[in-house]
Parts: structure tokens; sequence; C-alpha cells
């Protein structure tokens, strides 16, 4: 089992599970970095697309977001953390394919929305992703989408910010360009 730490707000300094292989986690160093980034997630409802963990989602709701959905098809460890952690209503897990849950956008809007797909499919999920997110995404959201920088994945709407740190590539989608 590999550990990661929440590394601020409510929840910093608390460890999260992280089950070896299958699960690639953001590191403590790139999840500071997306939330200096994204600035305030206050009151915020969270989407994490691809949770794998939940360590992105967990993070947003550590810094202050009121409530969370966590999707991914394996969610035993998003489950285990958000279980760990306490998060009783604050945190839903559900199992199923991101595009599913989006097609079916029986939730929803969310202020922000946490991208975090297998590097390795990500530059093809956008064609699918393009017509879906819009119809989950609060006026004024934000989407964050973190991939590689070989193979980055494009949304559609305008980038509001994007960093590159070693193999990970972030980027900052506006829903309306702010």
């Amino acid at each position: 089992m590999a550990e990661i730490r929440v590394t601020g707000g409510e929840l910093k300094g608390r460890r999260l599970y992280v089950p070896k292989g299958g699960v690639r986690p953001t590191t403590g160093k790139v999840r500071e970095a997306i939330f200096s980034m994204l600035g305030s997630v206050e009151g915020a409802s969270v989407l994490d697309l691809f949770c794998g963990s939940g360590a992105l989602g967990i993070e947003a709701l550590s810094r202050g977001a009121t409530q969370l959905v966590l999707v991914d098809t394996q969610t035993a460890p998003a489950r285990r953390n958000a279980e760990d952690l306490g998060l009783g209503e604050r945190a839903q897990v559900i199992r199923a394919d991101a595009l599913r849950f989006l097609r079916r956008a029986e939730q929803g809007p969310f202020d922000l929305i946490l991208c975090d797909p297998p590097y390795e499919l990500a530059d093809r999920l956008g064609a699918d992703l393009v017509p879906l997110i819009p119809a989950v995404l609060a006026g004024g959201g934000r989407v964050m989408v973190e991939t590689s920088p070989d193979r980055p994945l494009a949304l559609g709407l305008p980038v509001v910010k994007e960093r590159a740190y070693g193999d990970t590539l972030i980027r900052i989608y506006g829903s309306d360009g702010t």
C-alpha cells in the first residue's frame, strides 16, 4: 500500500489509502499546485471523475467544498478514504464509468469538475467529454484536467490556466472564459 496525505485545509496531514498498482495518485506537490491555481473552492459542489483514491476530491472538501461526488469503475479506495476520514454525507461514492455517469446527468450542476483519467486514455476521451461536461458544469464553473503533456485531453472550453510539472500537465478550463 502506498500512502499520501491531504495537503491543506481541515484534513491537512490525514493519511489517504492508495493501493499499489492500478491507481496513479496525484502527488502532494501537484495537488498543492492544482489548488493554488484554482484558488478558493469554498462552498463548491465538486465532481471527481476517474477518482481513483479520491485524493483530489477529498482535497477539495478539506479546503472548503461542501459536496463531493466521486466517480470511478473501481471505488474501493475512494470509499475507504471517505469512510476513514468520516466524510459522511459530504462525499458520495458512485461506481460507474465516467462517460456513462455524465450521460445520465442525474446530478449537478457542479462548480468544479476534477478530471484525472488514466494518462494512456486521456487524449482519446476529449471527443466524448466535450458534449457531456457542459450539461453538468455550473455557470462560472471550472474543470481541472490532469494528463500527460504528451497526450493531453482537450475539452473545447476556454483554458484559464495551464502548467506542466514533470510528466503532469494541469489545465484549468472555465465555463465562460473566467
